[in-house]
């Protein structure tokens, strides 16, 4: 239900209540309650004496707790303490205001604490209220802190003081995490070594204007999913538009930038959360899929005869090994359809589509096992996730509305000009005839840690090294012998005549667009240009690729394709313009991160903030950074 609903029935609700009347039996002016927002002013400082607390229903999703909390305070200012009570004033108070204006009730002083009879008419209604603020946790605290204290007489019980602090506490931290800053750590390496895994960052939500959110009826404090219960946190009953209040500026170019992830509309439910990300590549898993039911499918005898010897062999090379036996069942499984994969893929590209479909359906029912490094679980289940509820990513922002992008040679080119090198960027190098120095050394004298990947060996004499310009230097200059070459993954010949092969266009999958026809590797990339708000471009069915996602996932329109036209809402086009700006955002640990040469363009309205602060770090292997507390990013 849109929002718009919600705000009626606040602006309403003051008539509903009859407060006009429950007003002057207040001794207050029954002329107050007819004024817009003053009302709420005056309910509040007779509820509760908190008038400022009117301010608080003006935030989407926090205007629904505030109304709750007002009803049941007003409720009980004429004398309605018990749970039924204050059940009704949280979800359906009209009936007790109708009886407070015909009965003429008188609004009560307030509560005497050291009254038995008042503290036990309204403890159950105490009890009530603090379970809904925060279930079973919070009468933990309250229980402990009361055995740990003595109730003073006169003085709020623990269960009401505790009930009123964790609403209040609740809701501010709601408001402050969704409008001013939030709290967020690096979970991957993408952006090493300008931030590590293990920094707790400060995302400014200001720095480009807070986004209200799009689902703001939601748990407090935590983003998509309860930890541990995995239930979605958010509700669809409010929901809103895209909108963003005034920012102190907009989005510039080398900006550190969190973003909810532009794939992540689709998700699949991982139950290891919150030990893992659920941010899966749902598209890429769906082409996977596709390879292994399109081999299992079409080639079922060399399938199972690939996947057992496979299996075989991997037994009889390592029999000391232990292993988990279902995964490496799976593992040689994958293997099979890479092999069939490879011979037949000009048939599966002929019908990626058909498989694809198949692989959605498979995925959605079957619930089939992810692998990663040969751990294998059963997902839970397939999940749609507003935009302000996709999992939260971190990356540069190297690429602007309307600039043009090429990358060669992992050398990135903005508007023709080679872009800007942040201090900690990584290239991947391989290191000819070298051999690292002792780990402590390289960590000392480097700072590398061959546990992160910093350097790895491919054989005796050679090494990939993950390295920062100043650290290419220094081991440049003490290993003047040693050939460097910087790790490339070049494009195909890029020439008209000739299609490419049915390995080319398996390859050219794995990074945006997801083409068969279109090539682009994470160290090569066409030259394009980033759209922009109001901008009009041609289409036709050979550039359509680079814009499907945006007609359809971020701009909501339908899209059909023949072999000669594109059909946008049912209508044969030529032209696009677009909605929103889009941005381009990379990892600075280039060859480690998956980012916009995989997913594409990021829209306007998947920027959450600036990342502006690291206020805490720690290592998995060395503890606490000290050097990094407090420190700004750049």
């Amino acid at each position: 239900m849109n929002a718009f609903y919600f705000y009626l029935l606040i602006l309403i609700h003051p008539y509903l209540s009859f407060w006009w009347k429950s007003f002057e039996q207040a001794d207050r002016k029954s002329w107050e309650a007819l004024v817009p927002g003053y009302n709420y002013f005056i309910a509040f400082k007779i509820s509760c004496q908190k008038p400022w607390w009117a301010v608080l229903m003006l935030f989407p999703g926090v205007h629904l707790v505030m109304l709750a909390s007002l009803n049941t305070s007003y409720i009980r200012k004429f004398g309605y303490y018990s749970w039924s009570d204050t059940i009704q004033g949280i979800f359906f108070p009209y009936l007790i205001f109708a009886k407070i204006a015909k009965n003429n009730d008188k609004a009560l002083p307030e509560t005497n604490w050291a009254n038995g009879k008042e503290v036990h008419d309204r403890s159950m209604g105490d009890h009530i209220a603090l379970f809904l603020a925060l279930p079973i946790i919070g009468h933990a605290v309250s229980f402990i802190f009361n055995a740990i204290s003595r109730e003073k007489p006169g003085k709020k019980t623990k269960v009401k003081e505790w009930g009123d602090s964790i609403i209040f506490a609740l809701v501010a931290a709601s408001v402050i995490r969704t409008y001013v800053f939030e709290p967020f750590q690096i979970p991957t390496g993408s952006m090493e070594k300008t931030l590590l895994v293990g920094d707790f960052l400060f995302v400014n939500k200001l720095a480009y204007g807070p986004k209200v959110p799009v689902t703001p009826l939601s748990f407090p404090l935590v983003h998509n999913n309860i930890p541990y219960v995995n239930f979605k946190s958010y509700s669809y009953l409010e929901t809103l538009n895209y909108t963003r209040l005034p920012g102190f500026g907009k989005v510039k170019r080398n900006d550190v930038v969190v973003f909810n992830y532009p794939s992540g509309d689709t998700a699949i439910l991982d139950p290891r959360v919150p030990d893992g990300l659920m941010g899966h590549d749902y598209h890429g898993i769906v082409i996977r899929e596709a390879k292994r039911i399109f081999s299992e499918t079409k080639y079922k005898s060399n399938y199972n005869v690939i996947a057992a010897n496979f299996y075989d062999s991997i037994i009889r090379s390592n029999p000391q090994n232990q292993y988990n036996l279902d995964a490496l069942r799976k593992y040689s499984q994958n293997y099979a359809s890479e092999v069939i994969i490879n011979n037949k893929a000009i048939e599966f590209i002929n019908e990626l589509e058909k498989w694809k479909s198949k692989a959605r359906t498979t995925i959605a029912i079957d619930k089939i096992t992810l692998d990663n490094n040969l751990e294998f679980i059963k997902h839970g289940g397939i999940i749609y996730r507003p935009v302000d509820k996709r999992e939260n990513y971190i990356k540069r922002c190297v690429g602007l509305p309307g600039d043009w992008l090429e990358i060669k040679n992992s050398k990135l080119y903005i508007n023709n000009k080679p872009a800007f090198v942040a201090e900690f960027q990584n290239i991947e190098y391989i290191a000819y005839n070298y051999t690292p120095r002792d780990s402590s050394i390289m960590k000392d004298r480097y700072g590398l840690e061959k546990d992160r990947g910093d350097y790895s060996p491919i054989d005796d004499s050679s090494y990939v090294l993950n390295l920062t310009k100043s650290q290419y230097k220094q081991i440049k200059k003490d290993n003047p012998n040693v050939k460097f070459l910087i790790k490339s993954i070049p494009q195909y010949s890029d020439s008209s005549t000739s299609l490419p092969s049915g390995i080319q266009m398996i390859t050219n999958l794995e990074c945006f667009p997801k083409d068969p026809y279109v090539n682009n590797t994470i160290t090569d990339f066409t030259k394009f240009q980033i759209p922009f708000k109001g901008q009009t471009i041609k289409i036709s069915p050979k550039n359509i690729a680079w814009y499907r996602r945006i007609i359809t996932a971020y701009e909501g329109h339908t899209l059909r394709e023949t072999k000669n036209a594109i059909y946008i809402d049912g209508q044969k086009v030529t032209t696009y313009t677009f909605a929103m700006n889009y941005y381009w955002l990379m990892g600075d640990n280039r060859y480690k991160s998956a980012d916009s040469r995989i997913w594409g363009f990021v829209p306007e309205d998947h920027v959450v903030g600036k990342a502006s602060l690291v206020w805490f770090s720690k290592s998995v292997n060395y503890g606490i950074r000290w050097e990094r507390l407090f420190n700004i990013i750049h």
